[in-house]
């Protein structure tokens, strides 16, 4: 029987910075990492080398494997309590502040650049002054970017410095979470064995949301809605967005429509980055990307509108696939279309995508009507944000704007935790992305250090 101190399933963010605080203060704890993925070293996508059509892996590199879906994103660590999760649910904002500060300091060690946006506060105070003129909440955030080709570096590094104290089984999906009179004993992987601990941090990220659902459902573990995030990728020139980007890097966003008063938002803005596709357990959606030493001529950012569901419909992420799926159907992939096209009623061709000033990045995107995909509602919502923008932002309501749809931002269910993330089963730990506590780099690693301290507490 093979029995560690600590299981930890998934090596993301979460999990690995769980793997490192653990370390940290338990020197001698053994300590078992489950990834369905691969090491960093043989994630390789048909899309990034030079194939640039979607090959429907069934475990998606640009998802699974050591790193997560922070392998591949463009590695941006926002350094805000109020930016990148919902940690404050569990921990007042001083502490989380200086949890963020301390797991900041981790990614520099490892190698993100000591350079942080948005440290100027007139600059900033100035983003305000125009943002909120024109009915935008601008978050102001300090930002510092690794970018998509130096994660791969940073993640390497860390893999190193844990590699002879932690055993880490690639290739193995977790099927089930073991239990023995309300504690936990274990995980059932997919192939039958059997791993045993006393403790075990469910990390799966949002590839893995929908086991840990499941997991949750099957383990009578108490479920709170998250809202499902559904909107469009936005290509511009930089140009237009240079002034908030050269300051901020990432412009924090907020918008409320005033047809029917949702919130839209900006999110994961990619100065001179490229748009690309993800493939998802059955459906494509998109994202976009920015390296540090390669640049386009091209900014891109989301737009996404937020929806909490209320009683009887309990199934954001089903419905969230669901448009993915019928971009996916008209589409047979990632639609694109440009702005003008899209307010002038008719589809884009690619003849009419060819005329326009902002050439995609995403190569194989196809030109559609982003109308029969999204609902009303969502589209509308955009369009009005959009208008927004172009007064903050000159330049972004153009004709030749680009629109890739749809994105779509998966959040688990989430879990009733405890303040140092444990679930209603003793031992039974559940963090990141994957567990509803945090949506980006920063807080999913400090998610994984609270559980890891508390761990290390009782053994």
């Amino acid at each position: 029987m093979k029995k560690y101190d600590v299981i930890i399933v998934g090596a993301g963010p979460a999990g690995i910075f769980s793997a490192l605080e653990l370390l940290d203060k338990k020197k001698d704890a053994k300590i078992l990492i489950i990834e369905k993925g691969k090491d960093i070293d043989q994630r390789k996508c048909p899309m990034m080398s030079g194939d640039i059509s979607c090959r429907t892996c069934p475990e998606c590199a640009l998802l699974s494997g050591w790193g997560g879906a922070g392998a591949f994103s463009d590695g941006k660590l926002n350094l805000s309590p109020e930016v990148g999760g919902f940690l404050s649910r569990y921990i007042d904002r001083d502490t989380l502040q200086s949890l963020i500060d301390y797991v900041d300091r981790i990614y520099v060690k490892y190698g993100a650049p000591k350079k942080a946006y948005g440290g100027n506060r007139e600059e900033i105070q100035e983003i305000e002054r125009l943002a909120s003129k024109n009915d935008i909440v601008f978050v102001p955030s300090r930002v510092r970017h690794i970018g998509t080709d130096r994660c791969k570096v940073l993640l390497k590094k860390i893999k190193k410095s844990l590699n002879a104290k932690v055993e880490t089984l690639f290739g193995s999906e977790a099927e089930d979470v073991m239990m023995e009179k309300g504690k936990v004993r274990g995980i059932r992987l997919k192939n039958g064995d059997r791993v045993f601990s006393d403790f075990v941090i469910l990390a799966p990220g949002r590839e893995g949301s929908r086991w840990l659902e499941k997991e949750s459902k099957r383990l009578r573990l108490t479920l709170l809605q998250n809202p499902v995030d559904i909107g469009v990728r936005v290509e511009i020139p930089a140009s237009v967005f240079e002034h908030l980007t050269k300051i901020t890097y990432e412009p924090k966003l907020l918008f409320y429509s005033k047809k029917f008063d949702d919130k839209i938002r900006t999110f994961c803005v990619n100065p001179y980055g490229e748009v690309v596709k993800e493939y998802l357990k059955g459906i494509w959606t998109v994202n976009g990307h920015s390296y540090a030493g390669r640049k386009t001529g091209n900014t891109n950012f989301a737009l996404l509108v937020s929806t909490f569901f209320t009683e009887p419909f309990d199934e954001p992420i089903s419905y969230g696939r669901y448009i993915a799926r019928l971009a996916n159907f008209l589409g047979q992939g990632v639609i694109v279309q440009r702005l003008g096209d899209l307010q002038m009623g008719r589809r884009s061709t690619h003849e009419r995508i060819a005329k326009g000033i902002v050439k995609p990045t995403l190569k194989d995107a196809t030109p559609g009507d982003l109308s029969f995909v999204i609902p009303y509602r969502y589209l509308s919502d955009i369009l009005e944000m959009i208008d927004a923008l172009d007064k903050v932002a000159p330049g972004v309501n153009s004709k030749h704007t680009l629109l890739y749809g749809v994105e779509v931002k998966f959040y688990s269910m989430q879990l009733k935790l405890t303040n140092t993330l444990e679930t209603e089963k003793e031992n039974l730990f559940a963090v990141g992305d994957g567990a509803g506590v945090s949506r980006g780099l920063i807080q999913a690693s400090a998610s994984g250090v609270i559980a890891a301290r508390e761990i290390a507490r009782r053994m």
